[in-house]
């Protein structure tokens, strides 16, 4: 039986109460990039998913191609970011992280994930072996709906 509204709603104000936890070190991090969010997003989608199209990048920032391509050349300009051509398809343009956009990205990942491991050391043995219990759901229920819905998310 599905957990009631009640309780999916009381789960999701504990996990942004986690989140608020796990993101002090991120936005500091962030500051020193020099890059927009748009473009911070943009680097995000190429690191999570590969070489993608510039219709791609647009379709999930939910923006014109006009306008990530503007986003895209201002990362292209700060050696961040590549276009290259497809090689099955020479009209496709792909986006790629350089190698120093790919340490851009892994610093602020770096430190999320320190934030991480500072608070899960904070916790009992005990009290860690739930929170992995927990999170292998989580990532049996984040797979099961990519299944069903896989063009969500990044």
């Amino acid at each position: 039986m599905p957990p009631s509204r009640e309780k999916v709603e009381r789960t999701l104000q504990f996990a942004d109460m986690v989140t608020r936890e796990l993101l002090p070190l991120l936005p500091r991090e962030a500051l020193v990039l020099d890059v927009t969010m748009a473009q911070l997003k943009i680097m995000m989608i190429i690191y999570l998913g590969g070489a993608t199209r510039m219709s791609v990048l647009a379709e999930k920032l939910g923006v014109s191609l006009p306008t990530v391509t503007k986003s895209v050349d201002r990362l292209v300009a700060r050696g961040v970011v590549t276009r290259e051509d497809d090689p099955e398809d020479r009209r496709v343009v792909l986006c790629r992280l350089t190698e120093d956009g790919q340490k851009m990205i892994i610093q602020l990942w770096q430190s999320a994930r320190e934030r991480t491991r500072k608070l899960l050391s904070a916790l009992s043995a005990s009290e860690l072996k739930v929170v992995d219990e927990a999170l292998g759901y989580l990532l049996k229920a984040g797979q099961k709906v990519r299944k069903t819905e896989p063009d969500q998310g990044l």
